[in-house]
Parts: structure tokens; C-alpha cells; sequence
């Protein structure tokens, strides 16, 4: 039986929007997002709250992040810190009181919210990351292929493991597998120091994600850090997805790159110190423009040039599959600096 926050908390998802409006006022409804400064409803773009489930219909409604700060959480801890409350008690009366439903009887009141899973530490990334073969010949390759992803220059940073541990959560099926070959991307630092790695589970009979309710995961620490392609210079490219970045590579592989794995932690990301410009694949949705506009107020006063790279369609991967290579490399050239498009894209 789910713990009366947890049933508090799916009931309020259900709603979002209507809370959003309540405890965030001074936010606004953008997309599928409701967009505001911080957890404390101060006005701004930095926090965006899923409004709706998304199109895999994976129950995402009510989840917020921070770009700014990487902090996330579901609308419990938005009444918490609007209401300023420290105990969960009078959070939940907070979130009955604007449910409508009734107080709840003392036993129900003794009950706590589960701790969130542990997303595994550094030490646990590194030994799978060691643990990982180079992508060679494996069903990496093919994976990529289909996501018409073919040269693949500098990939250092991508491994494959032939048999993944997958944990099954409850959206799953009850009888899914255990283990999957999967792409391990190491997640690091500026200074390349392994921080975390992202997995995506694979099906080996398709060459396509796993048929599981959640096909991609990290684990280890990722604030801050992000999956690096080529050695970091003045001008380089940061965008949400490695299929996203490795897209870009297509058409600029001398471009240095680093996937951000999330629009969150895109907006949260490092950059060396060196750099003086950065190019920003937004995706198609506030998320993406959210990241852009946290990146530029980072790191314009830095006197870092930000300056957006914008798809066709809802991202780089999407336009390269549709489009093809030549039509994303005309696309992709207008947006760079002239200098930069002799520099980075092929002839």
C-alpha cells in the first residue's frame, strides 16, 4: 500500500497546473511547463514543473527541476517551501486542505514518506565504467546507426557492458529482465575526472532501447559535469542528449562537445576556463530555452559569447534522421560564426 504522501503527491500531479497557479504564481505556463524562478515562487525562468505526462505517458506530471541549482522534486516539496513548513505533517494538512479531502485519521498521520533510492556514487560509476569495453564492433554501433549516427571520431568517452544490471521499478512489467547490453557514457568534470555515467539499456534483437519502463538512467554525481567529446577549447558546443551532440558531430567533428544528459544540468554544467564562446543545441521545448537562458546569465558576465544553436525540428538527432547530413550541415552553418563554420564543419 503507497504511503499517504505518496497518494497525496499523485493526487496533486494530477492537478499541477492548478497548483502551479496556487503556491507559483509568479511563474507562467509555457508548453507543457509551468516556468518560475526557484522553489520559493520567486518570479523567474529557472524551475520548470511537467504540467502533463509526456508523450511515452510515464507518469512525469508534478516533477520540477531546478536548472539553476540541479534541485528537483514533486509538488509535496513545492508547498513545503512556499508555505515554509519543516514538518512533513503540516505540509500533507497544507496539501489536503487544497485537495479537499479529508484529514486523515492518526495512523495515517505516523506514516512517512519512503527515502528516495540511492542514484549510486562515484566510486560505484567508475567501477562500471571500468567494468566497460570500447563500443568496437558491439551492438553500440548498430544502436547508432539507426539513429543515422555513423562516424564516430573521438567516442572515447562511450563503453559498452554486454550485460547491464537493470533494477525494475513498478512501472515495469513483472517479468522483465534483470540485465540488458547497454551504452555506458562516462559522465566527468572539466578536468575529465569520472563523476558518474549514464547508461541506456539496449535490446539486442533490435538494436533499439530496451523495452523497459525507464531506458536510460545515471548514476554517480552529474551537477556540474557532463559526457565530453574532444579536447575542451575557446569555441565549443554543449547540448542535452549524447544522440543530440553526437548528431552535431556529424557535420562539425572538430567542433569539442559535452552532453548535459538534461536541460537541468545542461543550464548547471562547468565550463573550463578557456572557453570564450559557447554554442547551445537547444531543444525544441522551455526546457531547452530555460538551459539557454541560465547558461547566458552564467556565463556572459564571464565574457563567454553564448549564442544558440536551434534544430528544425524538436532536436539535431530528429533533423538529421528526417533531413539528412548535407540539409543539418546547410542548417547548422548559417547559425555559427563564419570563422567557426571554416574551422569545425566538414567541406
Amino acid at each position: 500500500m503507497d504511503s499517504p504522501a505518496t497518494e497525496i503527491a499523485r493526487r496533486l500531479a494530477a492537478s499541477a497546473e492548478a497548483v502551479c497557479r496556487r503556491y507559483l504564481s509568479n511563474g507562467r505556463r509555457e508548453g507543457r511547463y509551468w516556468l518560475v524562478g526557484d522553489v520559493r515562487n520567486t518570479p523567474g525562468r529557472s524551475l520548470y514543473v511537467r504540467l502533463s505526462a509526456g508523450a511515452d505517458n510515464r507518469g512525469d506530471a508534478g516533477k520540477w527541476t531546478d536548472a539553476q541549482s540541479g534541485d528537483h522534486g514533486d509538488l509535496l516539496d513545492i508547498i513545503a517551501a512556499t508555505c515554509g513548513h519543516t514538518r512533513l505533517r503540516d505540509t500533507l494538512n497544507e496539501a489536503r486542505q487544497f485537495l479537499s479531502l479529508p484529514r486523515p485519521t492518526v495512523i495515517d498521520e505516523r506514516r512517512r514518506r519512503p527515502s528516495k533510492a540511492p542514484t549510486g556514487t562515484p566510486e560505484a560509476a567508475q567501477r562500471l565504467w571500468a567494468a566497460s569495453r570500447p563500443i568496437g564492433q558491439s551492438i553500440v554501433i548498430r544502436y547508432l546507426a539507426k539513429r543515422a549516427i555513423n562516424d564516430l571520431p573521438d567516442t572515447g568517452s562511450l563503453r559498452f557492458h554486454p550485460r547491464c544490471y537493470y533494477r525494475a521499478s513498478k512501472d515495469d512489467a513483472p517479468d522483465v529482465r534483470s540485465a540488458w547490453p547497454a551504452i555506458i557514457a562516462a559522465v566527468t568534470d572539466a578536468s575529465r575526472t569520472i563523476t558518474g555515467v549514464h547508461r541506456t539499456w539496449l535490446d539486442p534483437a533490435t538494436a533499439s532501447k530496451a523495452d523497459v519502463a525507464y531506458p536510460r538512467r545515471a548514476m554517480g554525481h552529474l551537477l556540474g559535469s557532463g559526457v565530453w567529446f574532444g579536447d575542451p577549447g575557446p569555441v565549443m558546443t554543449a547540448g542535452e542528449g549524447i544522440e543530440t551532440i553526437l548528431s552535431l558531430r556529424q557535420v562539425m567533428p572538430a567542433m569539442p562537445m559535452v552532453a548535459g544528459l538534461s536541460a537541468a544540468h545542461l543550464a548547471a554544467l562547468n565550463l573550463p576556463t578557456d572557453v570564450r564562446c559557447l554554442y547551445v543545441a537547444c531543444d525544441q521545448d522551455p526546457a531547452g530555452e530555460g538551459a539557454l537562458a541560465t547558461l547566458t546569465d552564467r556565463y556572459a558576465p564571464q565574457g563567454v559569447l553564448v549564442l544558440p544553436l536551434r534544430p528544425r525540428l524538436d532536436d539535431f538527432n530528429s533533423d538529421l534522421i528526417v533531413h539528412g547530413g548535407s540539409q543539418l550541415a546547410a542548417y547548422v552553418r548559417v547559425q555559427l560564426r563564419a570563422t567557426d563554420a571554416v574551422r569545425f564543419m566538414l567541406r
